[in-house]
C-alpha cells in the first residue's frame, strides 16, 4: 500500500507544506512516484516519517535529525541532554509564577497586605496571554495550553538560534536558513495556520517584556531568525530574476515585510466571512495587495510574473506564508475581477 502526500498528511496530523519541506531538504523523499507524477510514500517511508517525528519531539532540528538518521549508531545522549534543558526552561519558568503566588498567600495568611508591586507582577504573569487571546484560543494553541512536548521544542530551537548567534554564523548560512524555514513552519502548525494569531503573537512580543523573559526570543534573536528566513527567499527569488531586479528586491524586501501578515489575514477573514470576489472590499485589499507586492519588485508586470513562475516552482517559498491553496484562488479571481472594474 503507498499513500499519496496529502493522505499521508491528514493520516500523519502534518502539512502537505511540511512533507514538501522534508523532501525538499532530503529528510524524507517518497520511494515512488505514480504516472502522473504524485508523490508515493510507502511503508519504509511512514517509518521514517515515525523517527523524524519522535526526534522532533525531543526539540531536534531537522538538520541533525537528517544526520542522525544516516547514521543509526550515533548516540542519543546529546538528543535527551536537548530536551533536558528545554524542559528545565520550562520548569523555571511555571516556578516564577508559583513562587510569587506563594509568597502572597504567605503574606495573606499572616495578615499581611502585599504591595502593590507584588500584586502586579503576579498579575501580569496571570493575565498577559488573555489580553491578546479568548479562552477558547488559549485551549487550542499547544504553546499557550501547556503542551509540554510543544514547549520544549520551542525552547530548544530558541536554544539553537543562541548558540549560532554566540558561534557568530552568518545568516546567510544554509544551517541558519534552514532552521528559520523550520521555524517558520512549526509557527504556522501551531497556529493553527491562522495568520491572526500570529499577528497577535508578534504584538505580543513587542509589547511584553514578561513574554520575552519567559521565552528567550530576544530582539538579538528575532532579528537573526528573521534575516535568515529573509535571505532564504531571496535565494530562491534570485534564481527567477535579472542582477537589476534582484539588486532592487534586495534592498527593498525588508522595508514593508511586516506589513504583510495583517494583510494575509484580513483576506482571509473575507473568505471566512463569505467575501465575493468582486466584492468593493475585497478590491481594496487587492489594491493594498499589489502596493505591498510593489514597494519590494517594482511596478514592471515582467518582474511579477518572473515571481510568480518562481512561487510555482519553489514550494518552499510558500512557508511561513500562511496562504493555503483556497486563498490563491480567492485573491487570483479578486485580481481578476478588480481588473475587470478598472
Amino acid at each position: 500500500m503507498k499513500l499519496k502526500i496529502g493522505e499521508l498528511a491528514k493520516r500523519s496530523g502534518l502539512t502537505v507544506r511540511a512533507l514538501h519541506h522534508y523532501d525538499a531538504i532530503g529528510l524524507l523523499c517518497p520511494s515512488a512516484r505514480s504516472e502522473a507524477g504524485y508523490r508515493l510514500y510507502n511503508r519504509d517511508d511512514i517509518a521514517r516519517l515515525h523517527q523524524v517525528q519522535a526526534l522532533r519531539r525531543f526539540g531536534v532540528s531537522l538538520a541533525d535529525i537528517g544526520t542522525f538518521l544516516a547514521n543509526p549508531g550515533s548516540n542519543l545522549s546529546g538528543i535527551v541532554e536537548q530536551q533536558i534543558t528545554a524542559l528545565t526552561r520550562q520548569i523555571d519558568r511555571a516556578g516564577i509564577l508559583r513562587a510569587q503566588l506563594t509568597t502572597l498567600q504567605g503574606e495573606l495568611d499572616a495578615g499581611v497586605e502585599p504591595d502593590l508591586a507584588a500584586w502586579l507582577t503576579t498579575l501580569e504573569l496571570m493575565t498577559m496571554y488573555d489580553t491578546y487571546f479568548s479562552k477558547e484560543e488559549l485551549k487550542q494553541l499547544p504553546f499557550f495550553a501547556g503542551d509540554a512536548a510543544c514547549i520544549a521544542e520551542w525552547d530548544a530551537m530558541v536554544a539553537r538560534f543562541k548558540q549560532m548567534i554566540a558561534a557568530g554564523t552568518p545568516t546567510s548560512s544554509p544551517a541558519a536558513q534552514l532552521l528559520s524555514q523550520e521555524w517558520m513552519l512549526k509557527l504556522e502548525r501551531d497556529t493553527n495556520g491562522d495568520p491572526d494569531i500570529m499577528v497577535r503573537i508578534l504584538a505580543m512580543q513587542a509589547r511584553e517584556p514578561a513574554l520575552r523573559e519567559q521565552n528567550g526570543i530576544t530582539p538579538e534573536v528575532e532579528a537573526f531568525l528573521k534575516e535568515a528566513f529573509t535571505q532564504s527567499r531571496l535565494a530562491m527569488f534570485k534564481k527567477y530574476v535579472s542582477p537589476a531586479e534582484f539588486a532592487y528586491m534586495d534592498a527593498h524586501y525588508r522595508l514593508r515585510m511586516d506589513e504583510w501578515p495583517a494583510l494575509i489575514a484580513r483576506v482571509r477573514k473575507a473568505i471566512a466571512d463569505g467575501a465575493a470576489p468582486d466584492d468593493p472590499p475585497v478590491r481594496q485589499l487587492m489594491r493594498e495587495w499589489i502596493d505591498l507586492s510593489q514597494s519590494f519588485a517594482g511596478d514592471d508586470p515582467a518582474t511579477h510574473a518572473k515571481i510568480r513562475t518562481a512561487y510555482e516552482k519553489e514550494p518552499l517559498l510558500m512557508i511561513g506564508s500562511w496562504i493555503t491553496d483556497e486563498m490563491k484562488a480567492f485573491i487570483g479571481q479578486a485580481m481578476a475581477a478588480m481588473r475587470q472594474h478598472s
